[in-house]
């Protein structure tokens, strides 16, 4: 695999398939134990799908496969066109294949060494990257957002290290902190698992991370044991515990799971809600104020031994809680950009309610909606907020439906819909 120092007109970053055993930086016993795992479960199986499984070239696992059957481990069921061949365990080759799964369970793709990993991540990094204005305006062109906070954000992007949105609930900031990572553009590579001091740690998680499937560089063929996805964006909520940000060990199988900051590597991390998770705020920014400041961290495995990993990931910390009352000045200097998501103007909210009235196929005047404005929440001392918006307008959608209206908004409707959704608020 070719990791070289990124440059801003480097060649994007890809892993081709290692051509040996020590090119993919394994052990053949590594490889072996793989093949006789899978075996195990699958019964027979031909060359092709076992290296596919593997994720390794078949020649590689094809020389593998006949020192298996030299050892008396496997043999020859059926043979096969192009000289392929129908493989099965022998007596000894299951015996040995048991007392493996009881050790772990993990038959899949041969896992990528550690050092490996790190490369891909230096060379995938998003400190390397400044995205430009009219890409930043592009990935939240969805939203609407004033212009002075839209040039903190992209400042913080460029910053590569963290950012802290802070203000009333509903003005958006979970939104504007889920499209960060659009910003960049772009996708990245990720190995299915790792291997550190003998370990396996399953990093590619198919509930977080989104399959890309496009054409790999033609030159060669890819690495089988990585796949590409978009930069991620990982989100932890109020659920967030110590346990999540650690190796997790997979009960009965040998297997660590990676912590969330592993997997969010090249992307962003958000901690939603900051301040109402479950594990102490002290003890959250305990843990990562060191990740902060030196880009890697340190994880404990399951023999004891502590590995150090990157931490090259954009922190956003998103709370509609005051931020001097959740963390210490200490803390505080390590996220660099403290922006707060303000309540939207009477123009700014006027302007988001005709746009989404009009995708929603409402027919509205600027009159209904400035009735609104002045006497819901003014006269009534109501602060605005982005996301009465929406709420409104499914109200107004509801009645139409549910009556057979015609989808006009009059001040009717919007005293009916404020009636209900402010009730008790």
């Amino acid at each position: 695999m070719r990791v070289a120092e990124p440059a801003a007109d480097a060649e994007p970053f890809w892993p081709r398939a290692p051509k040996s055993l020590a090119e993919a930086g394994l052990r053949e016993n590594e490889v072996d134990d793989l093949i006789l795992k899978f075996l195990f479960n699958a019964i027979a199986e031909r060359g092709y799908r076992i290296a596919e499984q593997v994720g390794l070239r078949f020649p590689v696992v094809e020389e593998l496969l006949r020192k298996l059957k030299a050892d008396r481990l496997i043999y020859y069921k059926t043979s096969l066109a192009g000289g392929d061949y129908v493989y099965e365990l022998t007596e000894n080759g299951r015996e040995r294949a048991f007392r493996l799964n009881q050790q772990s369970t993990y038959f899949g793709t041969a896992p990528v060494p550690l050092d490996q990993y790190i490369a891909s991540v230096k060379a995938q990094s998003i400190s390397h990257r400044k995205p430009p204005l009219e890409d930043i305006r592009r990935a939240f062109q969805d939203l609407s957002i004033p212009d002075d906070l839209l040039s903190s954000v992209g400042e913080a992007i460029h910053s590569g290290r963290g950012m802290f949105l802070f203000g009333n609930a509903g003005n958006g900031k979970t939104s504007i902190a889920e499209r960060v990572t659009k910003a960049f553009g772009d996708t990245i590579w990720v190995p299915k698992a790792i291997v550190a001091t003998g370990e396996i740690i399953r990093l590619y998680d198919p509930n977080r991370h989104v399959v890309v499937n496009r054409e790999a560089p033609r030159e060669d063929r890819v690495d089988g044991r990585w796949i590409q996805v978009e930069r991620p964006t990982i989100i932890a909520g109020g659920e967030l515990q110590m346990h999540n940000l650690e190796v997790t060990q997979i009960r009965g199988t040998g297997i660590g799971e990676a912590p969330l900051q592993l997997k969010a590597n090249c992307g962003t991390m958000l901690i939603d809600d900051f301040g109402r998770q479950r594990m102490p705020v002290d003890e959250l920014l305990n843990r990562w104020i060191v990740p902060l400041e030196h880009r890697h961290d340190f994880l404990q495995l399951a023999s004891g031994r502590s590995i150090q990993v990157p931490f090259e990931e954009l922190v956003i910390l998103s709370t509609n809680l005051e931020p001097r009352d959740l963390v210490e000045d200490a803390f505080l200097r390590r996220i660099p950009y403290k922006i707060e998501v303000c309540d939207p103007t009477d123009e700014a909210f006027r302007n988001l309610f005709l746009s989404q009235a009009a995708k929603l196929g409402f027919e509205c005047t600027v009159e209904p909606v400035t009735y609104l404005i002045e006497t819901h929440f003014h006269q009534e001392g109501r602060g605005m907020r982005f996301c009465y918006v929406r709420d409104l307008l499914r109200q107004m959608e509801n009645r139409c439906s549910l009556h057979g209206l015609p989808r006009v908004i009059t001040n009717d409707m919007i005293d009916a819909a404020v009636k209900n959704y402010f009730s008790i608020m």
